[in-house]
């Protein structure tokens, strides 16, 4: 969801920007604009995937680091601190305290029997990390295709923008069936906010 809407909000900044250009410029001008709006987002899908992959490693480096402390730890109070420390915050909400403890005397014995590995960057990193990539560039194919189809470079604009703003509702729409928020409710704030994004950025330079 995060990179659909990074995807999103950077070719509505181009794209809502974009009529002075084809005013002036036409066909040309709209051709241009869809190179750019194309290598613009495949350069941060490429930024945005290997961000990705460089998280994952950082992460599993950060639990590797929890784990050598546990195991250093001179007594099991201290090594299940230590986890309850990491997990308590998310866990408070779903367990009592004998739950929790119970639990991280199972974390701290794991821990310790299992020896540490090494932190290499693995397929499942590279995939996501690809998937990111794409997400953000097949964002930028709802701009083109309407210029594909329509010979009027500014009524094919305007059907680009309300094609992303209207897929800026799916978004909203999607991501509250895991939630407990109403769908029309949640896309109209994803399309509001994406907006709003958009304007602020182009009134920044972006």
């Amino acid at each position: 969801m995060g990179e659909v809407l990074f995807g999103l909000i950077m070719t509505l900044t181009f794209t809502l920007a974009a009529g002075i250009v084809i005013q002036e410029e036409g066909r040309t001008g709209a051709r241009d604009m869809l190179v750019a709006i194309l290598g613009c987002n495949l350069a941060w899908g490429i930024i945005d995937g290997l961000l990705y992959v460089l998280g994952e490693v950082f992460e599993r480096g950060r639990m590797r680091r929890i784990g050598r402390a546990v195991r250093q730890a001179a007594t099991d109070e201290e090594a299940q601190r230590l986890v309850a420390d990491e997990l308590d915050g998310m866990l408070q909400p779903m367990a009592d305290d004998s739950a929790r403890r119970g639990l991280y005397v199972a974390i701290v014995e794991k821990v310790r029997r299992d020896p540490a590995t090494a932190n290499v960057v693995q397929l499942a990193d590279v995939m996501g990390g690809l998937t990111a990539c794409w997400l953000v560039f097949a964002c930028s194919f709802p701009a083109v295709l309407p210029f594909l189809f329509i010979d009027d470079p500014r009524l094919a604009l305007r059907v680009s923008n309300a094609l992303l703003i209207g897929l800026l509702f799916v978004v909203g729409w999607r991501a509250a069936r895991d939630t407990l928020a109403r769908p029309w409710l949640a896309g109209l704030t994803f399309m509001s906010v994406g907006v709003l994004l958009v304007v602020v950025a182009i009134a920044l330079g972006g």
